[in-house]
Parts: structure tokens; sequence; C-alpha cells
């Protein structure tokens, strides 16, 4: 089978077709400027991976009933887009990649696999919010979780690289990109997370401020008479790494850094302040730690964040040998011989992740025997 995987972000859309051992046959990036889809250059580099048996994608939220990937029918797309609401910067991408890609391949099936089903069922007192009754259950407030394609990969990738059941591993997956998140996965299930009813909850990022006191932006609101529209945009695209030092790349800010640029400084320990901390209440929520993992670009790719994150997690078993991680290249193993903690690099593989859940999927519809999907 060739499953099409199509991944939507924020300016582009990136497609990789897959074979039943998880070889990556074709790879490609569709611009999408503002979430506009350029329908020929889709069709394209669709024609040029032909022939798809099935195609994957990736959707940000599945709110409380999408909690496994889903066959796309009508009913399928017509609750995804009630979820809107809850992701309006990401969920519309998603759905128009969707449209265009059913559109241009009429009659191969389409599974949506969703960024906060991993997180689906953390416990009840990781997903609730201290807020009133009434108003968790009429508007489902909640502690959602997202990355959980990249989390669920990592994880299980984890248990293979030191050889250990997956079921009896307590593992901290930090995915470190533009966006940040960490998971507590305990025996390959997450029970705690660090995003919460929107992406924005949590680890600075590059242009997300992360958790703030809401009491800040109340008093904003209130004293300074800042509309929400401006809030909103503000923390979702004015903070983070950016708000402070005034960039967003990892890398220059850390160039800025040895060269003494003093807000950059601030930046990086800001960053790593939060970092080690959701670290160490990741692991308090499993009662221990056997594993920790960097994925995402800048866990990847950033050996002095890692460094100094493991600096300062020696209490937790932590100790890093520098010299792998300043070498490591793909999925590697960082830490110290003798460390209690395993600590590794994992190169994300979301699409891995997604091309399962299309298996899982069809293998149980029978929509495949059939060689039809459903109607839209």
């Amino acid at each position: 089978m060739r499953i099409l995987v199509v991944n939507a972000g924020s300016s582009s859309l990136k497609l990789s077709v897959l074979d039943d051992a998880d070889r990556a046959l074709a790879s490609e990036t569709v611009d999408a400027p503002v979430g506009r889809i350029d329908d020929q250059a889709l069709r394209t580099a669709i024609s040029a991976s032909s022939p798809i048996d099935a195609v994957g994608h990736r959707i940000v939220h599945g709110g409380t009933e999408f909690t496994q990937p889903a066959l796309v029918d009508a009913r399928v797309l017509h609750r995804l887009e009630l979820l809107t609401d809850l992701a309006p910067l990401h969920q519309p991408k998603s759905l128009r990649g969707l449209d265009v890609v059913s559109r241009l391949l009429p009659g191969v099936p389409a599974v949506a696999c969703f960024d906060t089903a991993f997180h689906a069922h953390i416990p009840a007192a990781a997903a609730t919010y201290a807020l009133p009754a009434q108003w968790r259950h009429r508007w489902d407030l909640r502690r959602f979780g997202f990355h959980g394609l990249s989390h669920a990969y990592a994880s299980r990738r984890a248990a293979e690289l030191t050889g250990r059941p997956l079921e009896d591993l307590r593992i901290v997956t930090c995915h470190l990109g533009a966006g940040a998140s960490l998971a507590a996965v305990k025996g390959g299930v997450s029970v705690d997370t660090t995003m919460g009813f929107t992406p924005q909850e949590g680890l600075v990022m590059a242009t997300r401020s992360g958790s703030v006191d809401p009491g800040l932006l109340l008093w904003l609101e209130e004293h300074v008479g800042m509309p929400p529209s401006e809030l909103a945009t503000t923390l979702e695209h004015r903070s983070g790494l950016l708000g402070i030092c005034g960039n967003s790349d990892m890398r220059v800010i850390l160039q800025a850094e040895a060269e003494g640029d003093a807000d950059s400084a601030l930046a990086i320990g800001v960053y790593l302040h939060r970092l080690r901390a959701g670290i160490a209440a990741m692991a308090a929520a499993m009662g221990g730690l056997d594993t920790l993992v960097f994925t995402g670009g800048v866990g990847e790719h950033a050996a002095p964040i890692r460094e100094r994150a493991a600096a300062e997690l020696g209490f937790l078993g932590v100790a890093l040998n520098r010299e792998a991680n300043d070498g490591a290249a793909g999925d590697a193993e960082i830490g110290a011989n003798g460390a209690p903690v395993r600590t590794l690099v994992v190169t994300a593989r979301e699409d891995v992740e997604i091309a399962r859940g299309v298996r899982q999927v069809l293998a149980a519809s029978p929509l495949e025997a059939a060689g039809r999907s459903p109607e839209r």
C-alpha cells in the first residue's frame, strides 16, 4: 500500500509517500501562503507520486469526539468543521488540504489522524481546569494537548532504541520546534502534557508566549483597553523567543548569545527555565523517569539546548555524554554511560505515525476490500 501523508502547516503543505515498510518513496512541499493552496502545484506533486492507495491527513484538533484516527466521510467532515472554533488558526488549513486532495484523488480513501488523540485519555486530574463545572460541561473546557502524533512516535521509537518494552517505560518526550510541548508517556500512554485547551499553554515557543498569568491578560484588557483580537495575535505571533529578543530562530539566538547579546541570553534563560520545570513536572506525573527524548527541529539540532537543559536535571538521573550529544545525527543515544535515565535524540516522523493510523483504520474497514472511499 502506498500512503500519501498530508501535513498542512502555516504556510505550506508537506506531502510524503510511504510504503508498507515506512520508507519515504517521495516527498515534496507545496507552498500554501495564508492557507491558500495552489491546486495545480498540488496536482503536479500528487501525479509525480502516483499511484496512491490511501491518504492520511494530520488534523490538529479532534475535540472530545475523535480519539482515534477516522475514515473521512460526510459526517466526519461536518464534525471536524464544527471544531474550527477550538483551533481557528490551524483547523481551517488542515480541512482545506483535505478538501483539495480529496478532489484530486476521488475514490481514494482518506483518513484523519489527530494531534489531540494521543492525549485524549490523560487522567481527569491532569485534564481538568479548576473552573466551574457548569462552564466545563457546557463548553468542553479541558486540557486537550497537542503534538500527539509526534509524541506517540517518539515514545515508541525510544522503546525500540533502548531495547525495552514500551509498557515498562516512563518516558518524557520533548517536542521542541517552532511549537513546543512535552508529554509524560507511561507504559505507552500519555498521562500528562504541557499544552492545554489550545496550543498556547505550556513552554516558551518561537513566537508563542506559552503559559501566561490570565490575570495579566485581563489587566491589559481592562486597564489598557487592548482588544481580544490584539491579545490573541500578540500571544500567537509576536511573543515567545521573538518577543523577548526579536528573533525566533534558535540557531541565530544561540549565536547572538555567544556574542554577548543580553536579550538573546535572557530568551535562552527563560526558554530553559520553562523547559526544565516542565520536564520535572512530567516526571512527577509518572512517579519517575526512565527515558528522556528530544525531537522536533530544536530538539534534534540544538545540542547546546539539550546540554544545558540536562545539566540541571541530574536530580532526576539525567546526564549527557558531551561528545555523543554534540555529534548526534538522526536517531541517537546521548546519555552518559551508567546514567539512570537513558537520553535520546529521535528524528520527528509524524508521517510514520499517520501512515500507521491509516493502516489501522483501513484494516478494520470493509471499504478497503471494496477499493472505494466513503461518500463525502
